[in-house]
């Protein structure tokens, strides 16, 4: 015999004062819990990797002037010259970040604001161009 079989085949109590928990409540009892909340999301933001921003050395940094002055006065003189940037974009939460590449026709060369300015309303820094390759 064992050690429950006398009450094996009563039947289950039902309460006359309280409503029966719907089984989704009940079920909810049981479900896992998450003791370190946001730690899934920290691990992947520490392993989400980014690029560091590349200095130029002298001789880069010269052409990339001669390239910019070139832009500035095409666009000065009524055109719109094209263009493709690659350029350095800052991530928000962590050090370092990725470099994009850009393709537009220029309107001007803001050299008070250091930007420069694309057809389309973009702006462009320029601290962060590392290339322009004129189409």
């Amino acid at each position: 015999m064992g050690k429950y079989d006398d009450i094996i085949d009563l039947p289950r109590h039902v309460s006359q004062t309280h409503a029966q928990m719907p089984l989704l409540s009940r079920a909810a009892q049981f479900s896992s819990f998450a003791a370190l909340t946001g730690f899934d999301a920290a691990v992947s933001e520490t392993a989400r990797l980014t690029e560091t921003r590349v200095e130029l050395d002298r001789d880069a940094l010269d052409a990339l002037d001669g390239t910019i002055r070139a832009l500035s006065e095409a666009s000065a003189a009524g055109g719109a010259p094209e263009a493709e940037f690659r350029f350095f974009v800052p991530d928000e939460r962590k050090d370092g970040g990725r470099y994009e590449t850009l393709r537009g026709a220029v309107e001007k060369v803001d050299a008070y604001e250091r930007r420069i300015v694309l057809s389309d309303g973009r702006r462009l820094s320029l601290e962060d161009i590392v290339s322009i390759e004129l189409l």
